[in-house]
């Protein structure tokens, strides 16, 4: 699922990291946006809201959003250096073990936060949380060769559309057969960042920010199956030999 880069993945292995991440995702959307009021998984908005304070010449207020987009802009960065850095170090398999610790980090200390701090720092909890999916934007796409995005959906349902009407003008086997993958893996990514947006909320309602700890705890539990699937195929294969 993470290990597996270059012509060495597939479509099941993009298929899990779609379903882990965009639920993470899903949980951080929904949490973040109860807890701080505003979007804490994507940029687009905060582009839009940047422009509209600088035709009000509301200097302060731009000047939010644009450290809100230059969060985003900044996980993005370290993460694809943090690749770029184990690659060149000829560490390809772990190459998204340290993106994905920091992201682990970063959920987990935002979601044992109190009330009292969610409410005096909300613009530093969604910085945090910014950078963190910008982080997971940049790490799923450099691991899936760009064919996966887990933290927005704009672009997803655009593409989605495109291979919808495809499907009515490309007939040849293989060429049915590409595009079913390929819709079914932008699905996937839709109704698991669906299933996280609602259990997010669900368990905001309970649980406050502490709803975090669900999207840290499913990014561990991802490492771990990673781990223990890849010790399995080693144990077999020297078992074969």
């Amino acid at each position: 699922m993470f290990r597996h880069t270059g012509k060495n993945r597939t479509f099941i292995h993009n298929l899990k990291l779609a379903s882990l991440l965009s639920f993470v995702a899903g949980i951080v959307n929904v949490s973040g946006f109860f807890a701080v009021q505003t979007l804490t998984t994507n940029v687009t908005g905060h582009f839009a809201y940047f422009s509209d304070q600088i035709v009000r010449r509301d200097t302060g207020s731009a000047v939010l959003y644009l450290l809100f987009i230059l969060c985003f802009f900044a996980g993005a960065v370290v993460s694809g250096f943090l690749v770029e850095f184990a690659i060149k170090n000829g560490r390809n398999r772990s190459m998204y073990v340290i993106p994905v610790s920091v992201e682990i980090a970063i959920l987990t200390i935002a979601g044992i936060l109190n009330e009292d701090t969610v409410v005096h720092h909300p613009v530093s909890i969604a910085c945090s949380l910014l950078f963190a999916m910008g982080l997971q934007n940049a790490l799923v796409t450099s691991i899936s060769n760009s064919i996966v995005r887990t933290t927005h959906l704009t672009g997803l349902f655009t593409d989605l559309g495109i291979e919808v009407a495809q499907m009515f003008f490309y007939r040849k086997k293989d060429q049915h057969t590409r595009l079913k993958r390929s819709i079914g893996l932008r699905l996937s990514i839709i109704l698991f960042f669906f299933s996280g947006c609602i259990i997010g909320g669900l368990t905001y309602m309970k649980f406050g920010i502490a709803s975090l700890l669900l999207a840290s705890a499913t990014l561990i539990g991802g490492l771990v199956y990673d781990t223990v699937k890849f010790k399995v195929v080693l144990i077999k294969r020297k078992l074969l030999h």
